[in-house]
C-alpha cells in the first residue's frame, strides 16, 4: 500500500493525540491519509478541521476524533484480521481501516457514494477492501464471521444480524439511539454479548434497505 503523507494530515493526527487518542497505529493511519480527497473540493479547506462535513445524499464524513476513537476501540480487541464496515460513505473511515486491518469488507446502501469511495481508495493504492451495495442492517453474511464490525450510522436498536456475524471474541463498535445516541462496544463470548457504553455521539440514522 502506498504511504501518502501531507503536513495537514500530520497536524490533524497531533491534534487528535492532544484530545486523548493514544493508539500510535491509529494516529499514524490518520497522518498518512489525505482527508481532503474525501470531501468536495469546495470544502477542502475544512478537511483537516476536527469536524464532520457533508458529503451529499444526506450523509456526512465523520469527525476525525470519532473516526480515530472508534478505530482504536476496535483494535483494543487485539485483532487486525477482517473487519466489516457498515456505511462506506466517503471512504475515509474505510481508508483508515485498510491501513490497520488485513481486509476490510464495506457495505454502502447508496450506490453513488460507493462508486466515489472506491475510486478514492484506488487512488491511494488501498486494495485490501471488498465493497458491497446493500442493506447495512443485514451485514454481509457470506463474508463472515468477522473479527471486528464498525457501524458509521446510528440504528435505533442494535441489528441482531450484526451481532450474529461476530466471531468468538469479536468486537462491534456502534452508535445506538434516535434522539440521544451513545457509542457502544459489544464483545462476543460464545452466545453472549457483553456491552459497554463509551460516550455520547451524534450520527446520521442507519436507514434499512438500499438505494439504486
Amino acid at each position: 500500500m502506498a504511504v501518502v503523507t501531507t503536513r495537514s494530515a500530520q497536524i490533524l493526527a497531533q491534534k487528535l493525540q492532544a484530545e486523548g487518542i493514544t493508539d500510535s497505529s491509529v494516529l499514524a493511519a490518520i497522518a498518512q491519509t489525505p482527508r481532503h480527497l474525501f470531501v468536495e473540493p469546495v470544502l477542502a479547506h475544512k478537511a483537516y478541521e476536527n469536524t464532520a462535513l457533508p458529503i451529499g445524499q444526506g450523509q456526512t464524513i465523520s469527525q476525525p476524533y470519532i473516526v480515530a476513537r472508534m478505530t482504536a476501540l476496535l483494535l483494543q480487541g487485539n485483532s487486525s484480521g477482517t473487519v466489516l464496515e457498515i456505511g462506506t460513505g466517503s471512504g475515509y473511515q474505510t481508508a483508515i481501516l485498510a491501513r490497520l486491518f488485513k481486509h476490510v469488507c464495506s457495505v454502502e446502501r447508496i450506490k453513488a457514494l460507493q462508486f466515489q469511495a472506491k475510486r478514492r481508495l484506488q487512488q491511494l493504492d488501498l486494495h485490501n477492501v471488498s465493497m458491497k451495495h446493500g442493506d447495512g442492517w443485514q451485514g454481509w453474511p457470506s463474508k463472515g464471521p468477522f473479527d471486528s464490525i464498525i457501524v458509521t450510522a446510528a440504528p435505533s436498536d442494535v441489528p441482531q444480524a450484526l451481532l450474529q456475524q461476530l466471531s468468538e471474541g469479536g468486537r462491534l463498535v456502534i452508535p445506538v439511539g434516535a434522539e440521544q445516541q451513545v457509542l457502544r462496544v459489544y464483545q462476543r463470548q460464545a452466545d453472549e454479548f457483553h456491552s459497554q457504553d463509551i460516550e455520547t455521539v451524534r450520527f446520521v440514522p442507519l436507514v434499512p434497505g438500499e438505494l439504486a
